[in-house]
């Protein structure tokens, strides 16, 4: 199987700047908007932006949990990416000014796996996922709301 990449966005009430200070705080924010499907959420290192080292499991499905080690960085203005050194897996947030309001995008893509197995991760898995991220844009929001 090929890459497999799931995507969610949100527009926000709120300037860019603003928003993307709480998606690269990692210490404080990203608990709070995190949704049930993360566990045994923890920084290891740094806390804001770059640098930051965090780990955490996401339970995707009852039966599929993926056991992550992010490490961050900040490739270009209004861009913190995520980067696993447990797989594949690397998780984009790109934060966009649309006028007064923002556009959050998340993005994640993988190297998806062989077979049968692969065919079905790949049709299911970017569906499951953007219903957990369109939660987390949700948190993210209220979050930004309630810090205003």
């Amino acid at each position: 199987m090929g890459k497999v990449t799931a995507v969610a966005e949100r527009t926000i009430d709120a300037p860019a700047e603003r928003v993307l200070e709480r998606v690269a705080e990692y210490r404080e924010v990203r608990p709070r908007i995190l949704t049930e499907h993360y566990r045994d959420y923890e920084v290891l290192a740094g806390g804001t932006g770059a640098g930051t080292e965090a780990r955490w499991k996401l339970q995707a499905t009852s039966k599929r949990v993926r056991d992550v080690a992010a490490t961050v960085s900040e490739p270009e203005s209004g861009t913190v990416v995520e980067t696993d050194a447990n797989s594949t897996m690397v998780t984009t947030w790109t934060v966009r000014s649309a006028g007064s309001r923002s556009l959050v995008r998340i993005e994640t893509t993988w190297q998806g796996a062989g077979g049968i197995g692969g065919f079905f991760e790949g049709l299911f898995a970017p569906k499951g996922l953007k219903r957990i991220y369109d939660g987390v844009l949700a948190n993210l929001e209220q979050e930004v709301r309630q810090s205003s």
